[in-house]
Parts: C-alpha cells; sequence; structure tokens
C-alpha cells in the first residue's frame, strides 16, 4: 500500500459545511485541483455524470453541485458562503452545463469535467472515495493517481528530456513522471512548489508551452516513501508487544510517522477538532433553521425532555442521542461540522464520545485520547474497507462510526486495549449490511436515527467488551466482512436515491414538496 490512510485526511475530517462528506468536501476538492489546474481563469465548464453511478440521481440534492462551485471559486469546504455557491458562480460569468451520459466510469462517484477559456482547454476525470477523499484519476486523457496530498507541478511540452533535465538537477522532488494523453506533460509531485527561478527557466524553453501548479487540498501531506508502523490490527498488536501502550497513543505513534510531525502536533491537532465538534453540539442545542430541509431541531425538544425528567432513564444514552441529534441538527443547516469518518455519519462517533465524557465528568485530555483511539479503528477500515456508503452502503459510514466509537468509549472508562479492540469488532459486526437510503435525497433520514443507533449500539458494545464479552471475529476479519457485503450490497441501495425508503410513496412527495422551489442556474441535459 503506498498511499497510507491519515487519522486526519481520511478517518476524523475535513472540517466543513454540507450534507455528504462524499459529495460536498470531495467535490470541493476536485473543484480546487480543477481551478488550478486552469490557473485560476474558467469560463466554461462541462460536467458529466454516469447514469449508473450515484452522482446521476443526487448530485444537486446532496452538494456534489455546492462543493464543486465552491471549488472552482477557490473556497475551503467550511467557507459561510457555500450555500450561495451557485449564485457566485454565475455572478463569476462562469456558464455550467450537467450531462448524465454514460462515461464508462467504474466508480460510483466519478466526476468528468472539461474547462475552458478562450485561449485554453483541459479535462479532468477524479473520483470521491468517501468521507472526503478523492483521487484524481486522469488529466488530459493521461491515467494519473492524485490524492491531493502533494504540491503537483504539470509542465505541459512537446519534448519532456530538456525540462526533465532541468528539474532533475535543480530540485528535490518526490517523484516525476512524464504523461502522454492529449498533450504531454511531466508531472511532479513534492513537498513544495518548484523555486520560482526554475518555473522561469522552464517557462522560457521553447518546448514548454504551460505550467500548471496544484497545490495540496488535504491537511496532512504525503511524502516520498512515506511509511507507517502498522496497517492493521494484528500488525497494531505485534507493534505494542513488550511496549503496553494504550489505543490513543498507539494512534499517535501511527498519524506522526505516517505525517512527519511531532507526538505533540497529533495530539494538538485532535484537541482542534474535538473543539469543533464541541462548537456543534452548542449550536445545535440553541436551535438551527434552514430552509431546504426535512427534519427541525429535534434536538431542542429532547433537550426540554429531558431537563424536564420525561424521558425513560438512562444518563449517558440520553445524553449521547440529544448530543448525536443536535450535530446532526448543525450539518443539515450548513453550519460547520467535522466529518467523522463523512458528513453523513458526523454525528454518532463525536455524540457518543462528547456525550459520554460531559456525563461522566471527563476532562478535554481524555475526550482528545478518546477520539484519537477512535481515530486509528477508522484507519483499519479506510485502508481495508470504505467510508463511502455509494460503495458499501451506510455500514460504511454509520457503522464504521460506531465501531470507533465503541473502542473510543471503552477507552474512556479506562478499559484496556484488547477490549477497546472487542468493542469495535462487536459494533462493526452490529452493523454489517445496513443500507443507504436517504429520505427526499437529503441526508436527514433516516440517516438521523441510524446516526442515534451507532451511537447507542457503540455504547451497548463498550459496555458488552468491559463485562467481558467474547467478540469471536478479530477486528481485521470483521472489516474484511464489511468490504464484501458492501461489494454485493445492490447499487439502488448505496445512497442513489433509487431503494428502500428513499422510494416510498411519502418519500417521493416529500421530495417533489423539497425541489418544486429550487431553482436551477445551469443546464442539465
Amino acid at each position: 500500500m503506498s498511499n497510507y490512510p491519515s487519522i486526519f485526511n481520511d478517518v476524523i475530517g475535513p472540517v466543513m459545511r454540507g450534507p455528504s462528506s462524499s459529495h460536498c468536501a470531495a467535490s470541493l476538492r476536485i473543484g480546487r485541483l480543477c481551478r488550478d489546474l486552469m490557473g485560476g481563469d474558467i469560463t466554461k465548464i462541462l460536467i458529466e455524470f454516469d447514469p449508473n453511478g450515484s452522482l446521476a440521481t443526487t448530485h444537486t440534492d446532496q452538494g456534489s453541485d455546492m462543493g464543486l462551485f465552491g471549488g472552482f471559486l477557490g473556497w475551503e469546504a467550511d467557507d459561510e458562503r457555500l450555500p450561495a455557491a451557485a449564485e457566485h458562480l454565475s455572478a463569476a460569468n462562469i456558464d455550467v452545463e450537467f450531462i448524465i451520459t454514460d462515461i464508462g466510469a467504474l466508480h460510483p462517484n466519478t466526476y468528468k469535467l472539461t474547462l475552458s477559456n478562450d485561449r485554453e482547454s483541459h479535462r479532468l476525470t477524479a473520483i470521491s472515495t468517501g468521507g472526503g477523499m478523492i483521487e484524481v484519476i486522469e488529466i488530459d486523457g493521461a491515467a494519473v493517481s492524485l490524492a491531493g496530498g502533494q504540491f503537483v507541478t504539470l509542465i505541459y511540452c512537446t519534448s519532456a528530456a530538456e525540462a526533465a533535465a532541468k528539474i532533475e538537477a535543480g530540485f528535490e522532488f518526490d517523484e516525476m513522471a512524464v504523461r502522454n494523453g492529449d498533450a504531454t506533460f511531466i508531472e511532479v509531485r513534492s513537498q513544495a512548489f518548484l523555486p520560482d527561478n526554475l518555473l522561469a527557466e522552464l517557462g522560457e524553453l521553447d518546448s514548454v508551452s504551460s505550467i500548471r501548479k496544484l497545490a495540496p487540498v488535504l491537511p496532512v501531506l504525503t511524502r516520498r516513501e512515506v511509511s507507517v508502523p502498522f496497517i492493521t490490527c494484528g500488525e497494531m498488536l505485534e507493534y505494542n508487544a513488550g511496549k503496553g501502550l494504550e489505543l490513543w497513543e498507539l494512534a499517535v505513534h501511527y498519524e506522526a510517522e505516517r505525517g512527519g510531525i511531532s507526538d505533540g502536533e497529533v495530539f494538538e491537532q485532535m484537541r482542534g477538532i474535538v473543539r469543533i465538534m464541541d462548537n456543534a453540539v452548542l449550536s445545535g442545542q440553541r436551535g438551527t433553521e434552514y430552509a431546504d430541509r426535512i427534519l427541525g431541531s429535534q434536538s431542542v425538544k429532547f433537550k426540554q425532555q429531558l431537563d424536564g425528567d420525561r424521558l425513560i432513564a438512562g444518563n449517558v444514552n440520553n445524553t449521547v442521542i440529544m448530543y448525536v441529534s443536535a450535530i446532526m441538527e448543525v450539518k443539515s443547516s450548513m453550519g460547520v461540522i467535522v466529518a467523522a469518518p463523512t458528513a453523513g455519519s458526523c454525528g454518532a462517533l463525536p455524540g457518543a464520545v462528547l456525550g459520554a465524557a460531559q456525563t461522566l465528568g471527563l476532562t478535554e485530555d481524555d475526550t482528545v485520547k478518546a477520539m484519537l483511539a477512535a481515530g486509528i479503528i477508522g484507519v483499519f477500515i479506510a485502508a481495508h474497507a470504505t467510508f463511502a456508503a455509494e460503495v458499501g452502503g451506510c455500514m460504511a459510514e454509520t457503522g464504521a462510526g460506531a465501531g470507533m466509537a465503541a473502542a473510543a468509549l471503552v477507552g474512556l472508562a479506562g478499559g484496556p486495549l484488547d477490549r477497546s479492540i472487542c468493542a469495535a469488532s462487536l459494533a462493526l459486526q452490529n452493523s454489517l449490511g445496513l443500507i443507504c437510503d436517504p429520505i427526499g435525497n437529503r441526508v436527514e433520514a433516516p440517516c438521523l436515527g441510524r446516526n442515534v443507533m451507532a451511537a447507542t449500539n457503540a455504547i451497548s458494545c463498550a459496555n458488552m467488551a468491559l463485562a467481558g464479552y467474547d467478540h469471536l471475529i478479530p477486528l481485521d476479519e470483521v472489516i474484511g466482512a464489511m468490504k464484501e457485503v458492501g461489494d454485493r450490497i445492490h447499487h439502488t441501495l448505496r445512497c442513489t436515491n433509487l431503494g428502500g425508503l428513499s422510494t416510498t410513496r411519502t418519500a417521493k412527495k416529500i421530495e417533489a414538496d423539497l425541489n418544486g422551489s429550487s431553482m436551477s442556474f445551469f443546464k442539465i441535459c
């Protein structure tokens, strides 16, 4: 495996707005790379989606369009202007056309984009791989594999030899390759862009027609010959033999080596994430509003009933339900959340961990450690299964969140490493086969209930593990089964709005009512 998952890239992040990380954050990152490919000058964009993929039926309502437009404009994933991205793009006189056509896509989240101005045109094909992560697989007819974790310089040329020789003589890069498609270009990946003087020298060569700089879109960069101490749960336990490290400490060891940063930097980066999550809880409890929405502020009602002692007793459980609901409502009202591991499952993990920590009177450091522990479980899932509901159903989102949260909760309770792994295995086992069928094409229902179910599943499994229950199937094997089951779920039940609750008569009426007042600024064929 050459591109090892990062806790902050792949698992707990990005910090974003919008209903879906697979759609909003990922498409924004793709759009940012498109902007760079055009040197920031775009006047016309053709966007093609495959009719058999997820985007053909969901790109408008689940935020793919909004994310793309924000990316074309150069915005960040948490920009407060994102809900109005379409209007901003129209005001910038950028013409956009959507076509649903057979593009031979092998992945359900495939974006094929043609970008142009009055001087040049470029093509880019990319996929959203889950949780906001992407892979650019083609630029101008040439096969590439870019995840957005490096500085990438493209030198378009008629002959690559002279330019490549200059780069090799004057710059330390991670990787360089000559790509041949509609045009020939040299692809240089590095930890920083080529210096200005070298770029100037390259630009003066007769063989060089243009140079494009694609900036990283991920918080943790990928380095040349990146290494990690382990990439499976089994390998982690071997690594820990004789060390006696806790799960959160093992997570720090992994991420520090993966990202080339210090242990302290890993811990403090997670502290920042925890504070954003905590703010989402507080924002949700104050009540949220948003027009294009199915559900109102359910968590406000829950808090009123909880404060009035009118709910079935269960301190931790009820607080967790309220926290999960609050975070999900912030997401649905275009507030800032952390995809953990996705936007569609952003409530389960933080709701469970923050709710339990609050009820038990634990410190922020305790919460940070728990979230790190969850992160390393997520790394194993990212490496060997998926977080994309379009690939693995809701099992890949809330199911993964439940497994991560269960391990974190055992840590909060002071349980040992083996019990955290047991809890994660149990929670994932309970989630196998869960489909993704959002009502009205919005990531609200049954998503809210499934996030609550994931969080309460995590609490139950944490207690079962702490009580000494036997999980029977090792975590690595459960993750393997998760991948196998996801591959077998029919595509209509994987976030396409073509099956399950999304096709009921009432769901279709809700969808029609929501879409009746929506406006389109762009041509869709």
